[in-house]
């Protein structure tokens, strides 16, 4: 009896797109994690204008991927990551030449700190606008392609272990690039937030060279679906009264989810100061998903896919509650760190963990929503709750930034910006509130939909 061995070998554009995949989330979370910070101080916008903009730069990242992944099966997966990566380096080295360029113009100037000469108030600072754009462009492109290369590039039994190395070199990625972020920010400054723009292109600068010397795929390139198929598709999932309730209320966790780069990186070096480091808070979560996701999903593979989500749902208020503390209990060190730097540790690592019993599962429960022989097409658009949550997350992180933990740059004494903070914790009170009611939500829907599948039945 002949048996055959399966080839348990990857290709080498397997490798190639998962290599520049871990460079392209350097690049992002390098520039990601500062980014309200950056367009504050090194382009003067407000703290509700910062968070505008960066909302619908990263909502829409979550909304294009879908559309720009069905132009990509029609122009060849090559093609579109050299398109994606050329738009990339364009756009990262755009965020670090225009502020340069003003500079040059006499219109700003960098140093330890940042003296505005007229930008906070000038049209010129909605230049960056059109540079976002390419960025965003260029990064829909990627979110699609590379997980279709995985796709393409492994047989039933490399799969798995295909995806879960893709995985790895996300969280690397994501993991490398929020360290590399505090370091350049304390040693130069504002300065430096410009420049880790030219770090980010460099980045991606070298994955265009890697995929164009070294991608090639042995894949015939598919038609996929046309952007009207799409399009129709969208219109059923949002016909869909079920799935359109269970995006809602997914979408009050990742609104808390979010606020470790909407609010959370100005809260803490304005709470504690230049020492602060939010990239290594950061961290915590793609470290603490990494080791427990596979422990807490096998745990939880008996109970429903809503169980799991609401126990997630249920400590997510509580992390929120958990970080409003640390400018509550004072100023006492705590293991050697401020509280206001613990106390968001601790709350992130909470963030971790109910993302562990959300996310999986939700994506099998959405599957399972799906029509028939439409799983895929459905899945494209699973994630609207993310579109959805860091538009209003960061509308309302600048808004509470703003109201609750203002730019001290904007007093003149230390004592008014004292007095200014003294309540900076109602911040995350207000999540506390988007955490309850969701929970809240999750459970009422799942009796709902209990009760209605029984009648059914």
């Amino acid at each position: 009896m002949n048996t055959q061995i399966p080839d348990t070998k990857f290709s080498r554009a397997f490798w190639v797109a998962n290599s520049v995949e871990l460079l392209e989330r350097l690049a992002y979370y390098a520039i990601f994690i500062v980014i309200t910070i950056y367009l504050s101080n090194v382009w003067g916008f407000s703290d509700i204008e910062a968070g505008a903009i960066s909302g619908v730069f990263s909502g829409t990242l979550y909304l294009l991927p879908t559309f720009l992944g069905a132009y990509a099966d029609k122009i060849g997966f090559r093609t579109a990551i050299l398109i994606a990566f050329s738009l990339l380096t364009i756009g990262y080295a755009g965020l670090g030449l225009l502020p340069t360029m003003l500079e040059s113009a006499g219109l700003v100037s960098y140093g330890m700190d940042t003296v505005f000469n007229g930008l906070n108030t000038s049209p010129l600072r909605w230049t960056i606008v059109p540079v976002m754009v390419l960025i965003v462009i260029g990064g829909s492109f990627i979110k699609s392609v590379i997980s279709g290369t995985v796709a393409r590039e492994t047989t039933s039994e490399t799969r798995a272990r295909g995806y879960a190395i893709f995985y790895m070199m996300v969280n690397i990625g994501a993991f490398i690039g929020k360290t590399v972020v505090d370091p350049l920010r304390k040693s130069m400054g504002d300065l430096g937030l410009v420049y880790l723009n030219f770090f980010a292109a460099t980045m991606t600068g070298i994955a265009l060279i890697a995929v164009f010397f070294l991608y090639k795929s042995t894949q015939t390139e598919g038609e996929g679906k046309t952007i009207r198929e799409l399009a129709q598709a969208l219109v059923k999932v949002l016909s869909n009264v079920r799935l359109v309730v269970l995006i809602l209320i997914i979408s009050g966790f990742w609104m808390i989810q979010s606020q470790m780069y909407a609010t959370m990186p100005k809260y803490v070096i304005r709470m504690i100061g230049e020492s602060a480091s939010p990239g290594w808070y950061a961290n915590v979560n793609p470290l603490v998903v990494f080791v427990l996701v596979n422990f807490i999903t096998t745990l939880m593979k008996k109970q429903t896919a809503l169980r799991s989500m609401t126990i997630g749902m249920l400590i997510i208020p509580l992390s929120a509650l958990v970080m409003s503390l640390g400018s509550i209990i004072g100023k006492e060190t705590i293991l050697g760190l401020h509280p206001v730097a613990f106390m968001m540790i601790v709350g992130i690592a909470m963030q971790a963990i109910a993302e562990c019993f959300i996310s999986p599962r939700y994506l099998e429960y959405f599957s399972l929503q799906s029509p028939k022989g439409e799983e895929g097409l459905y899945l494209g658009f699973s994630h609207l709750h993310s579109f959805i949550s860091y538009i209003l997350a960061f509308g309302l992180g600048g808004y509470l930034l703003d109201k609750y933990c203002p730019d001290p740059r904007l007093f003149d004494s230390a004592e008014a910006y004292a007095e200014a903070t003294s309540h900076a914790h109602y911040i995350w009170f207000v999540f506390v509130g988007i955490g309850l009611v969701s929970a809240i939500a999750l459970l009422i829907y799942g009796r709902i939909v209990k009760k209605s599948d029984a009648q059914t039945t």
